[in-house]
This record gives C-alpha cells, structure tokens and sequence, in this order.
C-alpha cells in the first residue's frame, strides 16, 4: 500500500477544517453572527452570549456564508490560504489520478475529461480564494 493514498484522504479533512477554523475567527472578529442565531433583524434588541466589544446587530448582510466569512481581514488571509492549497491539491491528486488510469489502462476521453473538469474546478478554487469581495 502507498503513502499516495492519504494524499486523496487529506483533501477533504484538510478543507473541512479550514472552512470552519474560518468560521471561527469570523465569529470571533464579529464579523458575522452566529450559526444557532435565528432572530435575524429581530437579535438587534436581544443581547448576544459571547459578544463583546459593539453590539452586533445580525442582520442579512451578517449570514455566516462561507465566501462571507472570509472577506475581512484576518480571516481573509486564512481563507486564501486555505482555497489555494486545496487548489493545489485538487490540482496534484488530478493529475495522479490519470497518469494512473493511464498507467493501468489505455488513454480514453473520459479520462481526459476528467482531468481538465478537475483543474477547471481548481482554477474556480483559486478564483474564489483570492478575489473574495
């Protein structure tokens, strides 16, 4: 068995925690509210746990979306950071992947297709990653 096999594995786990380590300082930074706030235009009255500093009004422009979370700095740095090795990861396991089909089997069109629908969605990635606003 390979060590390449963790290479796939790590993707997700990789992106799954650097999504929410996001979240996480966005919510620290007060950047956006909270996940369980559902009083969205009506918590403007209501004290927030775990608020400190200016009173957070949760409204809609405060939704704690993905790409919303990483627009403000700091969180933004980490969220490029984040988008740009996963990028190049999808870029990395792509390309392994058809030099192992190719390895194994003959070179076909679904092969082919395969690896440039995954550096298109890489290229997405970075897209997303480094232009939030």
């Amino acid at each position: 068995m390979s060590l390449w096999m963790i290479l796939p594995l790590s993707l997700p786990v990789f992106m799954i925690t650097g999504i929410w380590v996001v979240y996480a300082m966005a919510l620290y930074n007060q950047h956006v509210c909270p996940v369980n706030n559902w009083l969205y235009n009506e918590s403007c009255e209501e004290e927030l746990h775990l608020q400190r500093g200016p009173v957070l009004c949760c409204t809609l422009e405060n939704i704690p979306l993905i790409s919303k979370s990483g627009t403000m700095p700091p969180e933004s740095c980490f969220f490029s950071l984040i988008c740009s090795t996963g990028s190049f990861m999808v870029l990395l396991i792509g390309l392994l992947r058809y030099a192992h089909v190719i390895e194994k089997h003959q070179n076909c069109i679904l092969n082919t297709a395969g690896l440039s629908t995954g550096w298109i969605c890489a290229a997405g990635l970075i897209m997303v990653g480094n232009f939030q606003v």
